[in-house]
């Protein structure tokens, strides 16, 4: 019985960490290029951000090879800022987008990179392991209309709901 328990355990775990049917990450991932702040411009909306605007995100290599996430954002009901700090590592390959994301201790998602600006990582659009959750990030805190535009046409293609996507208020980061 132990034994049915755990592997059930571990196929839900590992569940949380694949990839949705019909996306892929990035090949030809760069983590030092990737390093650094980002700014969040978009997101479908989830409870771990709900109410906050201002959100932005800093990547960092930790001492284990892995990558140390800070995420911040104002949250506007309480007049404050709010601070998480997780943890990723690659799921595979350091050179495909797809790895794996904990902010609560042994429990991980999917984290993945299925849209990158490869010149100079500028932008980035990401994903988990369904469509539920979407990120839309980049180095700046505002972009071009033309940019957003495209962003919205990919995620429609790919079966995410555009009419769901929140544009987050980035003004306290101007």
């Amino acid at each position: 019985m132990r034994l049915l328990v755990a592997i059930t355990l571990a196929a839900l775990l590992s569940a949380c960490t694949g990839l949705p049917k019909g996306i892929e990450p990035v090949n030809n991932f760069e983590l030092d290029k990737y390093l650094g702040k980002w700014f969040e411009i978009a997101r479908l909306d989830h409870r771990f951000e709900r109410g906050l605007e201002a959100v932005s995100a800093e990547y960092a290599l930790r001492d284990d090879g892995g990558v140390e996430i800070k995420n911040r954002g104002y949250k506007t009901a309480k007049s404050e800022w709010k601070e998480a700090v997780g943890k990723a590592s690659f799921k595979g390959d350091p050179e495909i987008g797809h790895l794996k994301v904990s902010f609560f201790g042994p429990f991980y998602g999917s984290y993945v990179v299925f849209e990158l600006d490869k010149s100079d990582y500028q932008y980035a659009f990401l994903t988990s392991n369904n469509r539920k959750s979407l990120w839309f990030l980049s180095r700046t805190p505002v972009v071009s209309d033309q940019l957003y535009s495209r962003f919205l046409a990919e995620i429609e293609a790919l079966g995410f709901d555009g009419s769901e996507v929140i544009r987050v208020d980035q003004a306290r980061n101007l």
